[in-house]
């Protein structure tokens, strides 16, 4: 059973809230999408399967409406309007491409999620508009900035508006009402751009873009290699405490490189040092030269191993890499193999089984996963009857009592407090033990 099974979610089909529809449909969540009479406009988007264009056939509708039911309703018209009115009465959530808080006047359990941004609503101009676009590039500023793949801008507020719902939920447990909930896209995307925007309101420095490393108001070492294959990989930071250059003595050796590399008595140094700190970095010159070896070490040796070795072989020795992928060679990655993140779904009128990307995360006291594939243009009509502007038999309200009575629980007992969060150097949280229950 997954984490969000009992409730249900009406979202109104646009790609601005679909990855946030998907996310909860595959925590479990009833999600039934309404589109309007010919079909969602994400039907239209490409590429489809076997190239052939038509509303069943699209790719792009395929991945972000798994795990839902779909509806077709002409909200334009009385009928359907009060068709939508009485699903959004079924329902513990009602999301939304567009202003739905007065669909909360009627009732005062529901959570309403409105995910908005300026026309036309695109993942290009959400992403240039929030900042995204500007701190993404290359060390060569000659080329113009450019935008990350996958629907990031969408992605982005689809997380904060999914968190924001979740946080909604919990909330109503104990108070017993709900609440609208408002995601600025363009806002979403501005919070995540890291220093970009915040280092420009509260230090009025620039972020510079940088190739495959975080935009900074400083120049950073390039980390991107070429491996003997032609392929590349991320480096990441470089060694900075003994036993981290220990570990890269190691790697050397492990390859078989050690002998060879001409500045390994500096990484014998770096082994003797405690810490490197950055005013190390600025000012000892042997720790200039000690890290010079640390990244001239992750050079060396990608230009005499492959990609996916120096991967491999830099992560088993606790050092921090990452290899760029094509989208197939991700699939194909024996890791997300293992974690059984590419995912099977039967499409049976097409007489066949696709693979999907999985879910983003997984829990292992409530599974998740996709449970079936995007539904086909009004196949769950039957929700709403057979023209019928009401709900039929007892989908109505049967969802909303059941949600009312079995997820309402007395205050405080179901706590999960977190103890012993794991902190990077930075202070990011990694990871926290929740053994502990309340």
């Amino acid at each position: 059973m997954g984490p969000l099974e009992g409730i249900r979610v009406i979202e109104v089909s646009h790609a601005l809230c679909a990855w946030a529809g998907k996310l909860m449909a595959d925590m479990g969540a009833d999600v039934i999408v309404v589109e309007p009479p010919g079909g969602s406009a994400m039907r239209t988007y490409g590429p489809f399967a076997d190239d052939v264009e038509g509303p069943e056939n699209s790719l792009y509708w395929w991945h972000y409406n798994t795990s839902k039911r779909g509806v077709v309703l002409d909200r334009a018209s009385s009928a359907g309007e009060a068709a939508f009115a009485d699903l959004v009465a079924s329902a513990d959530v009602l999301l939304g491409a567009e202003p739905v808080a007065s669909y909360r006047s009627a009732d005062d359990r529901l959570i309403t999620v409105s995910m908005t941004a300026p026309s036309p609503i695109t993942d290009l101009t959400i992403l240039a508009a929030g900042g995204p676009v500007h701190a993404s590039g290359y060390d060569d500023h000659t080329l113009p900035p450019i935008r990350g793949g996958g629907n990031q801008g969408f992605h982005t507020a689809s997380h904060w508006a999914t968190i924001a719902t979740l946080i909604a939920i919990l909330e109503r447990e104990e108070s017993g009402e709900g609440q609208h909930i408002d995601v600025d896209a363009v806002a979403a995307s501005q919070v995540t751009t890291e220093v970009s925007t915040y280092g420009w309101l509260t230090c009025g420095y620039f972020a510079e873009r940088q190739t495959g490393r975080h935009a900074a108001n400083v120049r950073t070492s390039p980390t991107q290699l070429r491996c003997a294959d032609g392929l590349y990989v991320n480096s990441g930071v470089i060694a900075r405490r003994g036993p981290e250059f220990e570990a890269t003595l190691r790697w050397l050796d492990e390859v078989g490189l050690r002998d060879t590399f001409d500045m390994t008595v500096f990484l014998e140094m770096g082994a003797q040092r405690a810490v490197l700190t950055m005013a190390d970095f600025a000012n000892d010159p042997e720790a200039q030269l000690i890290a010079e070896a640390a990244r001239a070490a992750q050079a060396y040796v990608a230009e005499h191993v492959s990609a996916y070795d120096f991967f491999i072989s830099a992560q088993r020795h606790g050092l921090t890499a990452g290899i760029v992928y094509a989208p197939d060679e991700v699939l194909a990655d024996p890791h997300f193999i293992a974690r059984e993140w590419p995912t099977p779904v039967e499409h049976p009128e097409h007489g066949r089984t696709v693979t999907y990307a999985g879910q983003p995360y997984r829990f292992t006291g409530t599974p998740t996963g996709i449970r079936h594939r995007a539904p086909r243009l009004g196949e769950h009509q039957a929700i709403v009857g057979q023209g019928s502007p009401h709900l039929v038999g007892d989908e109505r309200l049967e969802s909303r009592n059941r949600s009312v009575e079995t997820r309402r629980v007395p205050p405080g007992s179901r706590r999960v407090p977190m103890a012993s969060p794991k902190l990077d150097d930075e202070g990011c949280v990694l990871g926290t033990d929740t053994s502990a229950r309340a």
